[in-house]
């Protein structure tokens, strides 16, 4: 049945840590769903590491590309530069019994092999100890530690003679980019038979390569601590070279692992939609779970405690057998007020576990707290919506790596009569320009014509305004006061201001009134505008009738910049479609299950981890 080996490669290897039962399922398209990225340039966006790989071969210039994707042959020709006495491989390939790896860089010198792992993830290389906590490895660094180990493990094994020394290579946050167009140096190409990915298309100056924005960390102090502690998994604690031979052997023999479910299920890739399911696919998820509960089809379209928002008991809930939300108890969750108007975090994760558990499918509103807030606000009501970008690989000069560059935003404003309009909108569009404080300067004349109330869904428009008073505190700007003056008078401080504020403007979270004071079950628990707005959309009546006709964009109705007699209701069966769905696709060539996965936040989720680590 399989005519490509069987080998542990670092991919599985890391699909094993997740969840051992994992690594039945995978490689069997025809028989599971997989709901991972099957797109490779997708994949490596959402990692945002497609550049960053491409730069770090720019500071190894003697190095050798492996580019076949065949193992004897890239085993064959590593095995060829790596005779001589130096040498430096690019995808280096090397295989161990059944364990294969291919290096991002690996560097000889006489008998000394330097394994290089390249990754997108920054670092400040002045910090005491980045990779540790008081109590051990942190748990953020533990995946890539966890990978450099693997293979360190196969390269020393594969050459005994040879020391082997591992390393990171990692984003320097520290470091301030000494040229402008850097970024610009690595396009994105179509390499043929559907692959994408980057490519260097300029040299880089000396400048550049004397100030490199990755710096290389050497892990092998790390590494020999993940080999001598015990690794805790779901069946048990063990060691990781008899973790990696036991997930070898088992893969390699196409033999399933039973795990446990746990919290890790709720992000299992092996889930089946109906669609799936009609066209033959089975679920990795349910076999795992029919096989630990001993439920039927039926249960499975019951919510489990996978569900419940944002609760922290999920694990010990499990461990004790019970895996329906309607086996959660009032005392498991203890919801009590927290002072604040509206829902708390417990009364809205209890009032959730209610709804499902009575399979009462209607939606809730808190109507009189809704207008205690609503009575605060004043007319006309403006909505921003902010798109960013963090590249890992600076556009400018003097910019450091992964600092917010915020290109577009777009203005609605609600009148009190109820009428909707598109005011405005900026773009930039200048390739190389760094746009954030014309950006700020386009936004305050955008919203200075009145004192209406401003309005964001959740904490990103906030976070890019934080970002850019902190570079204009670095930038000889000439009304950098004046700037950072109307950032402070609609927004509020973060957590790394160097000053407290809080705007007489302050922006309105959306997302917090609809965790205070709306609810519905077709959420899911999830309060993300991907859910809640398609839930919005068919729970009101009035928007349905509204927004069904083709007003947005047309004569005496919807002004709008971008489209045109749009209808924004689309009835699915006895539901309203989705409108994220009547978007044109982001990525042509791309599939749309792909781009669901993209736009359900695996880019977003990573954009906004890097945007912390580099505030």
């Amino acid at each position: 049945m399989w005519l490509m080996p069987r080998f542990l490669t670092k991919s599985r290897f890391k699909l094993g840590l997740e969840c051992p039962t994992k690594l039945y399922y995978t490689k069997k398209e025809e028989i599971y769903a997989d709901s991972g990225l099957t797109d490779p340039f997708l994949a490596a966006l959402a990692e945002g590491g497609f550049q960053v790989g491409e730069l770090a071969k720019s500071y190894f210039p003697e190095g050798h590309d492996i580019e076949t994707l065949d193992y004897d042959e890239s085993l064959e020709q590593t095995a060829a530069l790596l005779r001589t006495d130096e040498a430096t491989v690019f995808e280096a390939a090397v295989k161990h019994d059944n364990l294969f790896i291919r290096v991002d860089v690996l560097k000889k010198t006489a008998t000394r092999l330097d394994l290089i792992e390249v990754k997108a993830k920054s670092i400040d290389p002045t910090e005491v100890a980045p990779f540790e906590t008081r109590n051990g490895i942190d748990s953020r660094w533990k995946p890539y530690l966890y990978d450099v180990a693997f293979q360190k493990l196969v390269v020393a094994a594969a050459f005994p003679h040879c020391e082997v020394r591992a390393y990171l290579m990692l984003v320097d946050k520290s470091v301030v980019c000494p040229t402008d167009g850097l970024h610009h140096k690595f396009a994105i190409v179509d390499e043929g038979n559907g692959r994408r990915g980057a490519r260097q298309i300029s040299d880089l100056t000396d400048e550049e390569l004397a100030n490199p924005i990755l710096t290389r960390v050497n892990v092998d102090r790390h590494c020999q601590k993940l080999f001598d502690e015990a690794v805790e998994t779901t069946e048990g604690p063990t060691r990781l070279e008899e973790r990696i031979k036991w997930l070898a052997e088992h893969y390699e023999r196409d033999e399933k692992i039973i795990s446990r479910p746990s919290t890790t299920c709720a992000h299992c890739q092996f889930r089946a939609s109906e669609e799936d399911e009609e066209q033959g696919l089975r679920s990795g998820f349910k076999e795992c779970w029919k096989a630990a509960f001993d439920w039927s089809g039926e249960e499975f379209d019951q919510p489990t405690v996978l569900d419940v928002w944002n609760y922290r008991g999920k694990a010990a809930l499990l461990d004790e057998g019970r895996a329906r939300i309607s086996e959660v108890v009032e005392e498991d969750i203890n919801p009590r007020s927290d002072g604040k108007p509206g829902m708390s975090r417990s009364e809205r994760q209890w009032f959730q576990i209610q709804k499902a558990a009575t399979n009462d499918c209607d939606a809730y509103l808190d109507r009189e707290g809704l207008k205690r807030e609503m009575r605060r606000w004043k007319f006309p009501l403006h909505f921003i919506d902010f798109e960013t970008a963090t590249p890992a690989v600076p556009l400018n000069r003097g910019r450091r790596p992964y600092e917010t560059i915020a290109f577009q935003f777009s203005h609605h404003i609600v009148d009190e009569d109820g009428g909707v309009r598109h005011v405005d909108e900026y773009l930039n569009t200048t390739r190389g320009e760094f746009p954030n404080y014309e950006f700020v300067r386009k936004l305050r004349e955008s919203l200075s014509g009145d004192s209406g109330s401003i309005f964001r869904y959740a904490h990103h428009e906030n976070t890019v305004l934080n970002a850019i008073h902190r570079q204009l505190e670095d930038d000889a700007v000439e009304d950098r006061r004046e700037l950072q003056t109307f950032i402070e008078s609609i927004s509020r401080s973060g957590r790394n201001s160097t000053r407290t504020w809080s705007g007489a403007r302050n922006m309105i979270d959306l997302c917090e009134l609809v965790k205070r004071y709306y609810y519905s079950p077709s959420t899911n628990g999830s309060n993300s505008i991907k859910y809640v707005l398609p839930a919005i959309l068919n729970d009101s009546e009035f928007l349905q009738q509204k927004y069904a006709q083709p007003i947005y964009g047309a004569d005496g109705g919807i002004h709008s910049r971008n489209f045109k007699d749009k209808r924004w209701i689309e009835a699915d069966g006895d539901r309203v479609k989705d409108p994220y769905q009547l978007l044109p696709k982001m990525i042509e060539d791309a599939s749309e299950a792909d781009l669901a996965k993209v736009d359900d936040g695996e880019i977003i989720r990573d954009g906004e981890e890097r945007e912390q680590q580099a505030a």
